[in-house]
């Protein structure tokens, strides 16, 4: 865990905040440069790292080159895609109606959540959640273990379509355990309303 404050160009507060390193990888070495991988919690100063670690040597150091190769569950070597690539699956698509390009190009949003433990609820829930209602005991029917409450979870249906992002208001156990009561505040809608049937009074 390190400490760093925002440099005087960013979009945040200069307020002192800590960040995790989880590794740092030297790959190659060439006279001054050093080429290096590092592992960070989000919002890490990648410049501002390479700068205090300069400092903490007393050579002084500065960053020449950055790239992202990895985001949430997302990597180079699995998801990048050229724009190339993606306009010749579109014009696939639109002349054959052929959409398995596409499909291989453009990612559902459920990849994008797969790191969150996820709950599945009952199709007579679904169409509540997707107008913000929490998610209630007797919606559930199963889920991840090793959820804590304030856990961020995905809602997700029986066919595994993603529903909405929650909130956990209590634990794995808890949550099979409960007959009644909140199991998940909504946070962020995903489903459109009405793509499940209505359940539900107002």
């Amino acid at each position: 865990e390190i400490y760093q404050r925002p440099p005087l160009k960013s979009s945040v507060a200069r307020n002192l905040r800590t960040r995790k390193i989880y590794y740092i990888e030297v790959l190659e070495i060439e006279g001054q440069r050093v080429l290096m991988r590092v592992g960070c919690e989000a919002g890490t100063y990648i410049r501002k790292l390479c700068y205090d670690m300069g400092l903490a040597l007393g050579c002084g150091a500065n960053m020449e080159e950055l790239r992202r190769t990895k985001a949430g569950p997302f990597s180079e070597d699995e998801t990048l895609v050229t724009l190339h690539n993606l306009k010749d699956a579109y014009e696939i698509w639109r002349e054959s109606g052929d959409e398995s390009a596409l499909r291989r190009t453009i990612l559902p949003v459920e990849r994008a959540l797969r790191h969150l433990p996820g709950l599945v609820i009952s199709d007579s829930a679904v169409d509540a959640i997707c107008h913000g209602a929490p998610l209630a005991a007797p919606g559930l029917l199963s889920l991840e273990t090793d959820i804590k409450r304030g856990d961020f979870v995905v809602i997700y249906t029986l066919k595994g379509e993603a529903v909405a992002i929650g909130r956990a208001k209590l634990s794995s156990d808890e949550m099979v355990a409960a007959r009644s009561g909140i199991i998940a505040s909504t946070e962020r809608v995903i489903m459109d309303p009405g793509v499940y049937p209505r359940r539900w009074k107002q």
